[in-house]
């Protein structure tokens, strides 16, 4: 979500915030929270590839919960899964654009909801907040506001906490951009981001694993321009330079030391196994250099499954 539909949002709920009383006398209902769960929530949690099936478009969406039961308990904040969610408690902490996660004071309004029974409440003046509201805007950087619903709806289900291929967390940006065992995104490149490759269907096996469908022409461009533009976080701030990271490519050599077009740095000091040569499907294991060429450290022929 923008920063702009962000601060907007919190002057609509300025009004509601400032009239709840410090002892919590005055009940909390849905339609206090409904502007909040539409712009901070439902651009993940809506439609058919809503993560664990949880659409929170509706209030009975909302109470039908996930694959995994219902995620509020009336009467019962402390073993709400909603609740354990926005604080942080339960992982990966919700929503997924932050950091900013919701404040003290919006939680405590989910709290004080759920504490009440799940009161529904009179629709408020502007339940919803039209999908076309969500977009950028024209000339906005692309930030991880933007990427971080794809992740959600489509990578999140194997790439969490606990069960993500070989470690790989896609549930929250500084996962995402770690480079701890190597870069899976490089800043400023999309073409050497395995991220990339791996959406493209350039590296084996494609991304998400559940396709297909892939994602489509639009999603895989929003990415790509996120990464192209320093994957930058939901504040909008560039990743650190990526170079010297780490990287492991898969793709097809091309003529004169390319992956793809993705120029390779070829030199004595790389291991260059079983002689590839042009067309061959490969594993590149290397090093970004300053230009986002790959320093090539050793390639590889691999079968392809």
């Amino acid at each position: 979500m923008n920063q702009n539909l962000y601060r907007m949002t919190s002057l609509y709920l300025l009004p509601v915030l400032l009239a709840a009383p410090t002892g919590h006398a005055e009940e909390v209902t849905y339609a206090d929270l409904a502007a909040l769960v539409q712009t901070r929530c439902v651009l993940c949690h809506s439609g058919p590839a809503a993560p664990l099936g949880l659409k929170l478009d509706s209030l009975d969406n909302l109470l039908a919960g996930s694959q995994n039961g219902p995620v509020v308990k009336a009467g019962n904040p402390a073993e709400s899964e909603l609740i354990r969610r926005l604080k942080g408690l339960s992982l990966p902490r919700m929503p997924m654009t932050g950091p900013p996660f919701l404040t003290e004071q919006e939680i405590d309004l989910f709290e004080r909801w759920v504490a009440a029974g799940l009161p529904h409440g009179a629709p408020p003046p502007a339940a919803a907040v039209a999908r076309a509201e969500l977009r950028a805007q024209p000339g906005e950087p692309v930030s991880y506001a933007r990427v971080a619903p794809i992740f959600a709806q489509r990578c999140a289900k194997c790439h969490a906490e606990g069960r993500a291929p070989e470690g790989y967390v896609l549930t929250s940006y500084q996962a995402t951009v770690s480079r701890a065992e190597r870069a899976r995104v490089v800043p400023g490149f999309a073409e050497a981001s395995e991220l990339v490759r791996r959406i493209r269907g350039q590296a084996l096996p494609r991304m998400p694993h559940d396709g297909p469908p892939y994602l489509d022409d639009a999603e895989i461009a929003l990415i790509s321009a996120w990464i192209n533009q320093g994957a930058r976080d939901a504040q909008g701030n560039a990743a650190p330079s990526p170079s010297g990271a780490r990287v492991r490519l898969h793709g097809r050599l091309g003529a004169g030391w390319t992956l793809d077009g993705l120029r390779l740095i070829v030199d004595s000091a790389t291991r260059v196994d079983n002689a590839p040569v042009a067309g061959d499907y490969v594993q590149v294991r290397g090093r970004i250099a300053a230009d986002g060429s790959v320093v090539a450290e050793r390639i590889k022929p691999r079968a392809l499954d």
